[in-house]
């Protein structure tokens, strides 16, 4: 399977999908821990991939969203950005209410 057929099976087999470093146990890099943090605050169910085991999916994700840096999310099948907007998102509530509708 190409990374981009892995790409999408992943975001439509999960409601919440995080593309990150390391794993939500270990995550490897600080925006990573804190995007894990939010989402394991709602206790809503979600899937990762480590994209330091895999550098064709590193660089695959940052082609199919056009999107630099990781960790990256999708909710809903639908791509919602990094860290920073997560983060943001979290604050003023749209996120509450986004995990909600799914």
């Amino acid at each position: 399977m190409e990374i981009k057929e892995t790409i999408q099976k992943d975001i439509t087999d999960n409601k919440v999908m995080i593309y990150m470093k390391g794993t939500p146990d270990f995550p490897q890099c600080g925006f990573s821990a804190q995007t894990i943090n939010v989402f394991k605050s709602y206790s809503v169910p979600f899937g990762a991939r480590n994209v330091l085991e895999d550098p064709n999916l590193r660089q695959g994700i940052k082609d199919f969203t056009d999107w630099p840096t990781i960790p990256q999310v999708f909710i809903g099948g639908e791509f919602i950005g990094g860290c920073d907007i997560i983060m943001q998102m979290h604050q003023n509530g749209e996120l509450k209410k986004l995990l909600e509708k799914i």
